[in-house]
This record gives structure tokens, sequence and C-alpha cells, in this order.
């Protein structure tokens, strides 16, 4: 396709290009947006908000602490398993001020998924909230982690507070199971022992890794994106452009419901929303929806950010619908498909409209768009500024406008490659850069794009891809299970839902029950199936292959019979 093709498809005054070597380094964008806007807001959570400046002053320490106390030199690195707190942004900025690479973790992972990550990541630390630390107990001896860091909830509120919620999380709720990490550090403690010193400035070179963020792999083994500081730069830039652009400086209250260790909320909130100094309201755990709305209700917000489950949860609920939307400018979904009807409601509701992007971790991770200005519900926009897209038949020919086939995207946003998987990397990236997406989409003569199916076979479950091969092995050390296949289904509430097929071996017995206790200890709580089906056998391939597709069409069948009987009328 003509490179030029999507020049005049964007709003007059959203910019085409952006430079994304504008910044040498995070550092360079951290230390600029601290001292503009150093006394402005920049996060808030459980009614304590930390400025630009203190976040500057607190990552400082954080990274004085690595520098003077510790033996970690820059490129190692460091696992960060926390939910969205105020400590979160201060350990990520202060890892990488220390010229540490930053390794997301997900605070629901089982023992497994962490032993997994840790390792593969050569992780030397770790940061952890005290809810994990019986996991981390269990975990780090079988690692290369030598320092582990303690926080609990409400560590950075004045002194009451935290005794307060910090007793309640730990005494009433009985959130913090008994643990005990020899020479663990608490990060309060560290915090002040750094405060003692000066961060020595370190300048990663812009390819040099920031993050390594885990996706899974159509394998079923975790892979880390390596997403290097000109990629995060690149899409800070290009998000600010498409989708903040209606946005003002230093005066936003942007509610972040989503993860931080989540790619798409990383980028939003700890990057775009840096650049232009506003405030992100963190919402430590979205499913308490009375809290959420509480925090809601006390912060008037300007822009929201979340996926299509929670904008239905939210529509659905009484007291959200009492809040007052009318400095409500910005509604970003990502993470998972938009339902026309879920945004449509939305717009009802709060008078906003969504736009709707789509990407990948690969892409650091936002590839495409609705602008605000102009935004086409069912589809995923267009590139963001310096984006190429393509789609491509099965042996890699570039297709027309308006035919079908697997989309690839080209951008200073693509990763650098796989972690340590070359062969990976090769699968996915060619040589010029274009990286396969796996998702079969169309463009349109307007330039938009519409996803029309997935080649993968990975799930996508409330913005989280879920890999059927780690569940299928997850079954198999089962003694029961003979065969077994997961699939997504269509589900009204999280997009898709998982189903798995089983055979039993001979002999042997198994219940629905006694599988869903071992996913769950052995997956986090968003890759157990919600539907156990027994067969006597599966649909398998001429050489025994599982036909995972052929169980997925069949249920997506069943799902449409049932809608069109529910519409015909009797």
């Amino acid at each position: 396709m003509n490179e030029d093709f999507w020049k005049d498809k964007y709003p007059e005054g959203i910019p085409t290009e952006i430079n994304p070597d504008q910044y040498p380094n995070i550092q360079a964008v951290l230390k600029e947006s601290c001292q503009r806007f150093a006394d402005k807001p920049a996060f808030t959570n459980l009614g304590k908000t930390l400025t630009y400046g203190d976040l500057y002053r607190m990552s400082g320490d954080f990274a004085a602490w690595i520098q003077n106390y510790t033996e970690l030199q820059p490129g190692d690195r460091i696992a960060v398993q926390l939910p969205n707190l105020l400590q979160y942004p201060v350990v990520v900025f202060g890892a990488i001020r220390a010229g540490l690479v930053v390794v997301n973790t997900n605070p629901l992972y089982t023992t497994r998924e962490m032993e997994h990550q840790f390792n593969d990541s050569g992780a030397k630390a770790l940061v952890c909230l005290a809810n994990m630390g019986h996991l981390a107990e269990a975990v780090v001896p079988k690692t290369d982690i030598k320092t582990v860091i303690i926080t609990e909830v409400a560590d950075f509120l004045p002194p009451l507070k935290r005794f307060v919620i910090n007793s309640v999380v730990k005494y009433v709720k009985k959130m913090v199971p008994a643990f005990h990490i020899p020479n663990s550090l608490k990060l309060n403690d560290i915090l002040a022992k750094g405060s003692k010193k000066a961060a020595r400035n370190v300048n990663p070179d812009a390819n040099d890794l920031a993050v390594l963020q885990y996706t899974g792999g159509t394998t079923g083994v975790a892979k880390g994106a390596m997403l290097t500081h000109r990629n995060l730069i690149a899409n800070m830039l290009q998000a600010q452009a498409m989708m903040a652009s209606n946005l003002g400086r230093g005066t936003e209250t942007i509610v972040a419901p989503l993860p931080l260790y989540h790619i798409y909320a990383f980028t939003f909130h700890c990057m775009a929303m840096m650049m232009t100094g506003n405030n992100n309201l963190l919402i430590t755990n979205p499913r308490d929806l009375p809290s959420m709305l509480k925090d809601l209700k006390n912060n008037p917000f300007t822009g929201f950010v979340g996926l299509n489950t929670l904008f239905v949860a939210l529509c659905n609920n009484e007291e959200f619908r009492k809040l007052d939307f009318s400095k409500l400018k910005m509604t970003v979904s990502g993470g998972m498909a938009l339902q026309i009807s879920a945004a449509e409601r939305w717009t009802q509701v709060t008078g906003a409209s969504i736009c709707e992007g789509f990407g990948m971790t690969e892409t650091s991770p936002i590839a495409t768009v609705n602008p605000i200005q102009n935004i086409k519900l069912g589809t995923i926009g267009i590139p963001v500024a310096s984006t190429l897209c393509k789609v491509i038949d099965d042996e890699g020919n570039e297709l027309a406008l308006g035919e079908t086939g697997e989309l690839c995207v080209k951008g200073p946003q693509v990763m650098k490659g796989y972690w340590l998987r070359e062969d990976a990397t090769k699968e996915v990236m060619d040589d010029e850069g274009w990286l396969r997406t796996g998702d079969i989409a169309i463009i349109q003569e307007d330039g938009y794009i519409r996803i029309v199916d997935r080649k993968k076979d990975m799930i996508l479950v409330s913005g989280f891809n879920v890999y059927p091969n780690e569940i299928e092995d997850v079954l198999a050390s089962l003694p029961a299970v003979l065969q077994s296949a997961a699939v997504g289904v269509p589900s009204e509430k999280t997009g898709e839902a998982i189903k798995v097929f089983i055979t039993v071996r001979p002999g042997h017995s198994l219940s629905k029950e006694e599988v869903i206790a071992h996913m769950r200890s052995n997956l986090t709580g968003y890759k157990v199936a919600h539907f156990v089906e027994f067969r006597d056998e599966l649909p398998t391939t001429n050489v025994g292959k599982i036909l995972r597709r052929a169980l997925r069409d069949e249920e997506r069948n069943k799902v449409q019979q049932a809608k069109e009987a529910q519409a015909t009328p009797a």
C-alpha cells in the first residue's frame, strides 16, 4: 500500500507523524514533566495525592537507594508486582532512573506463573504487596531474586490513616496471609534511607530496554516483549496526539481503573498523561464498585480510560448514573473489543463518546485508534501517527483495500523482539519491521480498519490474553485427563469466556468441580474456565492435532441459533 494513503485520513489538526527521538529516554520525559508541572497533582489514590514534584523526589529516593545500597546494575531486571497504588509509579520510575528494566507482574499470579516469569526474565529484585508475600515466600528461593521489597496498601498515607487501613486489611479483612522472607525490606524504610543520598543520572540509549512486558504466546509459554525507551516514548507521543488531543495541560483528572501493570494503562497513565501534566485517579480494585463510585464522586473527572466490561457494569449501576458527567470530555476504550451497544449506552448515560483503540503488548500497545473528532463505531480506527498498516494473505502477499487478511503493523512503537526468543520473534516480525498481529481485518476505503476474526487461538477475557496451551498444560497434569481443548465462547460480560472440553482416561473419573479447583490453584482467576464439558472424543486433524477452531465455531453457532430463536416470534 502506498505510504501516503493514510495522510489525508487524519482529522484536521491531528499530526500524521511524531518524532520518536524527541526525547533520548524516559528519564528525560520524567525530568521535564516533573519540573514543568512540579506543583500539579500526578496520581491520586485512597484520598492522597502525589504531585509531579513528589513523584520526582520519591522516585529519586528509590533510585538513590538502588545505586548506593544494592548490587543492582543498569540493565538488571526488577519485577514489580503491585496493583494501582501510589507506590507503583514511584517504584517504576525510580527503577528506570537507576537504569533497571521493569518487569511488570500481575499481582493475581499464582506461584507457577510467578516462578516462570521471574526465572525467564532473570529478575534480581522484586517489589510486591504484603498481600502477595506468602506467594513470594514460596517462589523467591527458586529464582535469582536477591532483593525483596515489601509494601502495604496504605504505606504512603499519613501515619494514623496508614495504621488504620493497613490494620483493617491485615486483621479484619484477613487479606495478608502470614509470610516470612528472610532479609526482605520495607519500601518506606528504603525510601527514607535513599533520601539521604542523591540519585546519579543514568542516560540509557533510546534502543535500550525499559520494560519487559510479558504476553502469552501461541505455544502457551509467556514471552517477554522487549519494549525500549524509544518504543514507549513513541507510543506516548502517539497516544497524546490521537487520543488526548482535546485535553488541557495540568488541568485534567483521568480515571485509571485498569491495572498499571497492563501495558495499555501503563502507557496511557504513566507516560501520555505525564507528558501533559494531568492527574490520574488510581482505582485499586475496580471490582469493588461502591468504593470506586465513592472515589468518582469525590474527584470530579474529565477523562476515563476503561474497557467494555467495565463500561457495561457502570452503566447498569444506579449510583453511577447519578454522577455529574458535565466535565467528562474524553473516554478511551482498549484491551478488548468495544461492543456498539456498550458504547451507545455509555454515551446515553454520560453524554461522552468512546474513542476505541487497538493494540498489542508488542506495539507498546497502541497501533490504531478512532480519533476523538471522528469516531466510527465498529472499527478500530486509523493507524496512530508514524504508523503503517497492511493486510496479507497466508503466503505473506499484501492484499488490496477491502480484502480480508491478517493485519500487520509497522511503526516506532513496535517492540524490539521477544526476550531470549529469536525464533518466536521471527515468527511475528520480518526484516522490514512489520509485525503480524494474528488478527484478521479489512482496511476500508476511508482508511478505517475493521477486525473480523482472530487467526490465533488466543482467548480474550476482559482485555487479558489467555492462551489455550497454557490451560491445556495445566489440565494435562490431572491424572484423569486424557485430552483437553480450551476455547473462547461469546460472553456479554467479558467479551469471551473460557470453555474447556475434556476426554477422561479409561478407568478414571473426574468431576467439573475437580477440574475448576485444579485450575484455580494453578492459574490466575481470569484464566479459569467458566464452562466444562466432558466428551467421548474431541475433533482432530488426520495427524491427531485437536481442532480448537471446530469446537469454537460449534459454540458460536449455538449462540447464534439461540439469538435467532429469541428473535423469531412464536
